[in-house]
């Protein structure tokens, strides 16, 4: 099942959402905004990533400019409590599934979620397209 968080007035979710609608594929929506992730969310999204704590975090928000703190000097347990009582300094949309993540939208990227068998049939019709268009 994929996951969606997002938060209320975010474009890039907003199209996200629109994205997964629009390929019939089923997820579960979370607002963090109203309902702040939890610890093991937390958790399930940064083992995910390949950069660790620097793919999640919204360093041109406002709330990571008020800050005062250095990301750096906090342990993970302090970094966890601040992101859930800060969701925004969290980048949104975050799509995952069991396997996969993007944060941020990146309409290439989000294709990844696609079903194997729908990526597959698309490639063999590029493929057949380039084979036509050198033919001609």
């Amino acid at each position: 099942m994929i996951k969606l968080y997002v938060s209320p007035s975010c474009t890039s979710c907003r199209k996200a959402k629109s994205w997964l609608e629009e390929q019939g594929l089923d997820y579960v929506e979370k607002n963090i905004f109203h309902e702040p992730l939890t610890k093991d969310e937390i958790k399930e999204i940064l083992m995910l990533t390949d950069e660790g704590t620097d793919e999640i975090i919204s360093y041109r928000s406002q709330a990571f400019q008020d800050l005062g703190v250095e990301i750096e000097s906090l342990s993970m347990a302090e970094l966890l409590d601040l992101f859930i009582e800060e969701p925004s300094l969290i980048r949104r949309p975050i799509i995952m599934d069991d396997r996969r993540l993007q944060i941020g939208y990146n309409e290439e990227e989000i294709r990844m979620f696609l079903p194997r068998k729908i990526r597959q049939v698309e490639l063999a019709e590029i493929h057949e397209r380039l084979a036509e268009a050198e033919s001609a």
